[in-house]
């Protein structure tokens, strides 16, 4: 399959690589399909891009590269949703906010997508009962 990205213009994919968000993600409840494809080579920065709208691509990361003590318990709906049966098949990214620099760019920790490889379904998790915010900065975290 032919689509059309944000970041790297037309790229072929594989059917299996697709990722489903039955609901959406928020503000875009009507982007239900995406891929993840590398920012560029060697980069810890993935680009999560929505087959529907070539323009809508979050970068993306794990948090876990960045941030060593993040944690949060996944409400066991999204584990029902996601049709989880195994933790190893869990991957947890973030969404970061680019800046002119690396040491100003931001990490969502307050929400989370979380994919089950598995299946490929993903949904984006709000932690409403968490001290984790939209907007924590990649240098701070780097030097813990």
């Amino acid at each position: 399959m032919i689509i059309q990205t944000k970041y790297h213009g037309e790229v072929t994919i594989k059917e299996e690589q697709i990722i489903n968000f039955s609901n959406g993600i928020p503000g875009f409840l009507d982007q239900k399909q995406f891929v993840i494809l590398p920012l560029s080579e060697e980069s810890p920065f993935l680009v999560l891009q929505s087959l529907k709208n070539a323009a809508l691509g979050f970068i993306v990361s794990s948090p876990f590269l960045f941030f060593n003590e993040y944690e949060f318990d996944l409400d066991e709906t999204v584990v029902d949703i996601l049709e989880v049966e195994d933790a190893n098949d869990v991957e947890v990214m973030v969404i970061l906010t680019m800046e002119s620099s690396i040491e100003k760019t931001t990490a969502n920790l307050r929400a989370p997508i979380i994919v089950n490889r598995k299946n490929m379904k993903a949904k984006q998790v709000i932690l409403h009962d968490s001290a984790y915010h939209t907007k924590h900065l990649l240098e701070v975290a780097s030097s813990c």
